[in-house]
């Protein structure tokens, strides 16, 4: 089996951590000022935080950079309507509001962490399920 458990550079794990908390009502497996684990209720990997420029990480050493210049962080859920009340409860910053995907035909919304990484957020499917 192969799985693969994202990590992102962000300037404060801990506020970072705290607001995926609050929009995906995950939690906190690791904890910490330079590392964060986000697991899912059924202790699925969601996402990893990391502080930038610690422990040597290549990709990870300049946070002048544009966080997720080329990367779309897309979470296919089927809470996807609390998530939505979730952002709006913390005032998230919307990009683009729930609407149907031409190309998937699915419910979604994307928005921006507190980092600027962008996230869609998309009603559970299966890609054999995509037209």
């Amino acid at each position: 089996m192969t799985k693969i458990d994202p990590i992102i550079a962000v300037k404060d794990v801990e506020a970072s951590s705290k607001w995926y908390r609050s929009v995906f009502g995950c939690r906190s497996m690791h904890g910490g000022n330079e590392f964060d684990i986000l697991v899912s209720k059924n202790d699925e990997v969601l996402l990893c935080l990391h502080k930038w420029g610690a422990h040597d990480h290549p990709t990870m050493t300049n946070p002048s950079v544009t966080p997720g210049n080329g990367l779309i962080l897309y979470f296919r859920t089927e809470n996807m309507d609390i998530i939505r009340q979730n952002v709006k409860k913390i005032d998230g910053s919307i990009e683009k509001d729930i609407h149907i995907n031409p190309n998937s035909t699915k419910k979604e919304f994307s928005l921006r962490d507190p980092d600027g990484y962008y996230l869609t957020i998309t009603e559970f499917h299966k890609y054999e399920d995509i037209p």
